[in-house]
């Protein structure tokens, strides 16, 4: 019989209270690195109630995410506030969205009241590339590739 070994994922924070944080990482999400970075600054340091809530009104399109380093040619939205250029990345919600109620999950199991926890650390980062190639005319190839998310959260009870 073949035993394997599953992969041990480390975070990017040190340093944490064991009894009253909980983590919890999703790995190789396919979104994109840029959305994720920007959900993942405006999340950090909101009440994981209120983030999933955020989440769920950007998939509705009612609220748009601020888009604060990648803003070329980004529309402004008139629902934000003290920042012009905004967006609503759908996808990218969702699956930052199934990241937060696994950490909610993971949290729950530890024992920590959900309704007292804070997101702490947010931190999304580039993963490996999926290589393929679109076919061209006469016989030739262009490159495509697309870049995976891992994105880790850390929530702590206050």
């Amino acid at each position: 019989m073949v035993e394997f070994e599953l992969p041990n994922y480390k975070i990017s924070v040190f340093g944490l209270d064991v009894d009253r944080t909980a983590v919890a990482t999703g790995r190789n999400l396919r979104i994109s690195p840029k959305h994720a970075r920007e959900i993942c600054r405006e999340l950090k340091g909101k009440y994981l109630e209120s983030a999933q809530e955020y989440l769920g009104q950007v998939i509705e399109k009612e609220r748009s995410v601020p888009f604060r380093r990648y803003r070329k040619k980004i529309p402004h939205r008139s629902d934000l506030l003290k920042w012009p250029a905004g967006r609503y990345p759908q996808k990218a919600a969702r699956e930052i969205l199934r990241v937060l109620e696994n950490v909610e999950q993971n949290s729950s199991f530890k024992g920590l009241e959900v309704s007292r926890l804070r997101i702490t650390h947010m931190a999304a980062q580039r993963g490996r590339k999926i290589k393929g190639f679109t076919p061209r005319a006469h016989g030739r190839s262009s490159p495509s590739f697309q870049t995976l998310t891992h994105v880790e959260v850390v929530v702590t009870e206050e």
